[in-house]
């Protein structure tokens, strides 16, 4: 039997255990999988792209777990009245190959994501940063808010998105939870006097959400939109006066702002940040980029959370999905009664 935590128990496990709370055990989790990386096994995520979007296969193993994500990008499903992202994920066991937890992960991936910008943000933005802008308030905004609240103690946002929409259900959702939020008129504007940057939109073309002269000295910019080849939200010139960090350099190279750049342009990997074995920020003028596409790691590391958090609960059932006959050598035998002689008349 295995675990399976469907989205109704997803929900109840999450506001049992707050949103702020959970993002801060995965942000645990990932520093300690980020410490031993290493062990992983590793390879960039398998993508299948279409016209209209892309599915995602996302594996990692640390040699005792396999754990993989499946997850889309369509950006054109809101106007079907779909989400634009979806995911369900997996965690096994290396000796026996057998899965131990099922899952959905659309909630999980924008808990993780969240988690893992503040996590990141906790070493690289600058010292005392009290105000964020977001620029693109689509479905993950809301979560990398309360994520650096959880990990910085940021309350202070400035906000923009090109749908006003969007932007209104954002104020709806974060002002009643203590945000002080300011709604600009412009990218240019929200960025004004913040100390970090998030930028997040769905749109997968080679845009420049950010120009060079929106980015002053000493500020973190926390690129997460980029997930794909030819989507892009940065100024190429923002890049080459900018100290950039990235999880796994031959997907990033791929698909995060850096496809803009020489192959052999220099990034630091966040692991070795995190270890000591690389420098983060060194300066208050220091700009740092962390230009995020997503890792399987790092959805590794949110499936072992789960997995850890949910056992002896009861906020999963039990599914029979592994056919184990008796007779391990006879599988037949499960279905053997399907069978027919053939007629000999």
């Amino acid at each position: 039997m295995v675990r399976f935590v469907d989205v109704p128990n997803m929900r109840r496990w999450l506001i049992d255990t707050g949103i702020e709370s959970a993002i801060s055990g995965i942000a645990d989790t990932l520093v300690e999988d980020f410490l031993r990386w290493p062990e992983f096994d590793k390879t960039a995520r398998v993508a299948s792209h279409s016209d209209i979007g892309v599915i995602e296969l996302m594996p990692a193993s640390d040699g005792r777990q396999y754990g993989f994500k499946y997850v889309n990008g369509h950006p054109s499903n809101p106007a079907r009245g779909l989400q634009t992202v979806t995911a369900f994920g997996v965690l096994a066991d290396v000796d026996s190959g057998y899965p131990t937890l099922w899952t959905e992960m659309t909630i999980l991936t924008a808990l993780r994501t969240a988690a893992t910008s503040a996590m990141v943000a906790r070493v690289l933005a600058p010292a005392g940063a009290t105000t964020m802008a977001m620029v693109g308030t689509g479905s993950q905004s809301e979560f990398q808010a309360l994520g650096f609240r959880a990990l910085l103690g940021i309350d202070r946002l400035r906000v923009w998105d090109t749908d006003p929409e969007a932007l209104d259900v954002f104020e709806a959702n974060m002002r009643p939870l203590g945000f002080e939020i300011v709604r600009a008129e412009s990218a240019a504007e929200a960025v004004q006097g913040a100390q970090i940057i998030t930028v997040c939109t769905a749109d997968k073309t080679n845009a420049t959400v950010l120009t060079d002269d929106m980015v002053g000295p000493g500020v973190h910019v926390n690129a997460i939109g980029g997930d794909c080849p030819g989507k892009t939200e940065l100024d190429a010139r923002i890049l080459l006066r900018s100290d950039i960090f990235v999880e796994y350099p031959p997907q990033t190279r791929i698909e995060g702002e850096i496809q803009q750049l020489d192959p052999e342009h220099p990034v630091t990997e966040l692991w070795q940040v995190l270890r000591g074995d690389a420098a983060g920020r060194t300066s208050a003028e220091q700009i740092t980029i962390f230009d995020s596409v997503g890792f399987a790691i790092e959805d590794f590391s949110a499936l072992r959370y789960l997995d850890a958090a949910v056992e002896g609960t009861d906020y999963y059932t039990e599914v029979d999905i592994i056919a184990e006959p008796e007779d391990p050598k006879n599988l037949f035998a499960l279905v053997a009664q399907g069978a027919a002689a053939p007629s000999l008349a």
